[in-house]
C-alpha cells in the first residue's frame, strides 16, 4: 500500500491542509461516511475526521461482524512556524490515513472485509512543541479528553492506536512494534494472534513495545508517559492495542523530514492484515477465559482510567 502512504503523506504536507480536503481526496477513493468536526483549544484549533468502511457483515448493514477502530494518535502534523514540513509526529494520522484509502480502494476492487472499520484522527498543521526528555514532544491544540471524544466510538469493539514513539531509548529499532493489549486498566499478556500477524507481514522476529502502568494512566496525572499511544484506552472498555512506529535513536516528535513512508507502510499493511482476520473471528486481542479469571480473582481497575 505504498502508492496510499505516498498520496497521503503529499495531501498532509501542506501548510493549509485541512480536513475537508482529506476528505475530499477519500471521497475520490470512493468513501462516503465521513465527518469532520473542528474543534478550538487554548493552543489554536484541528479538525477531527471519523470515516466509516463498511464490511459485507458489519453493524451498518445490520449483521454482526465485530467492528474495528483505527485511530491516528498525534499532537499534530505539523509546528508552523518553528518547522516547516511533516513532523514525526504526523505519522500516526498517515497511518490511519492511508488504511481508509487502501480499505477504498480494496473496496472498489471487490474485495471487502466482512466487518465494519472506522478510522479516526486530527489534521493540525500548525500545533505547538512540547518541552521533554530525550527529545521535545509535539504538544495538541486540545486535550486528550477531548481527543478521545471525537476518537473513541462507542461501536469499536476492538482498538488499535498508532502513534509515533520515537522519542525514547527503550523501543530502539527501525520499523514498528506493537503494545500488550490493554483493557480497563490491565496491561495483558501480548496476543499470540497479534503476533502472529507481526511476523507474516513483516517477515521478521516481533518487536515489542515496553509500556507500564503509567502509560495506560491519563494524561495530566503528573506521571510520566512513553506518549498518547495508550490514551484512547482510558476512554473505553473494549481491548486496545498500540502500534507505534519506531527508530534505532530518539527523534523528536517535532522532527522534520523524520518520515519514513516504508515504514507507515509495514504500519498500515499490518492494520489491514488484522481487520481482515478479526472480522471473520480469527483474531483476538486477549483471551477472553483468562480474562473471565481476571475479573474473578482482582477485578477490573478501572480506577487507572481515572486521573485518581
Amino acid at each position: 500500500m505504498l502508492k496510499q502512504v505516498i498520496d497521503v503523506m503529499e495531501l498532509l504536507d501542506d501548510a493549509n491542509i485541512t480536513g475537508e480536503k482529506v476528505a475530499t481526496l477519500l471521497k475520490e477513493h470512493g468513501l462516503t461516511d465521513i465527518t469532520i468536526k473542528e474543534i478550538k483549544g487554548a493552543e489554536g484549533s484541528t479538525d477531527f475526521i471519523k470515516i466509516r468502511i463498511p464490511g459485507k457483515n458489519g453493524k451498518t448493514r445490520g449483521g454482526k461482524a465485530p467492528t474495528l477502530g483505527v485511530i491516528g494518535r498525534l499532537g499534530g502534523i505539523g509546528a508552523r512556524p518553528e518547522q516547516i514540513g511533516l513532523v514525526s509526529d504526523s505519522d500516526g494520522a498517515s497511518t490511519a490515513l492511508s488504511v481508509a484509502m487502501k480499505l477504498a480502494d480494496m473496496q472498489r476492487k471487490g474485495d471487502q472485509l466482512q466487518g465494519d472499520v472506522i478510522v479516526a484522527t486530527h489534521i493540525c498543521p500548525d500545533a505547538p512543541i512540547k518541552p521533554h526528555e530525550p527529545v521535545p514532544f509535539m504538544g495538541s491544540p486540545v486535550d486528550t479528553v477531548t481527543m478521545n471524544k471525537h476518537e473513541v466510538d462507542l461501536e469499536m469493539d476492538a482498538l488499535i492506536s498508532i502513534d509515533t514513539t520515537k522519542g525514547n531509548r527503550l523501543a530502539n529499532w527501525r520499523g514498528f512494534a506493537i503494545t500488550p493489549t490493554v483493557k480497563e486498566g490491565w496491561v495483558l499478556k501480548v496476543s499470540k494472534d497479534l503476533v502472529d500477524i507481526m511476523e507474516w507481514v513483516t517477515g521478521e522476529l516481533p518487536k515489542i513495545c515496553p509500556i507500564t502502568t503509567q502509560d495506560i494512566t491519563p494524561y495530566g496525572n503528573g506521571l510520566d508517559h512513553i506518549n498518547s499511544i495508550m490514551q484512547p484506552c482510558i476512554a473505553t472498555n473494549v481491548p486496545v492495542l498500540g502500534l507505534a512506529i519506531t527508530t534505532q535513536v530518539p527523534v523528536p516528535g517535532c522532527g522534520t523530514g523524520a518520515s519514513h513512508p516504508t515504514d507507515i507502510e509495514a504500519a498500515g499493511r499490518y492494520v489491514i492484515e488484522v481487520a481482515k482476520q478479526y472480522g471473520k473471528g480469527l483474531c483476538c486481542f486477549y483471551d477472553v477465559d483468562e480474562w473471565e479469571i481476571i475479573l474473578e480473582k482482582y477485578g477490573a481497575h478501572k480506577h487507572l482510567q481515572a486521573l485518581g
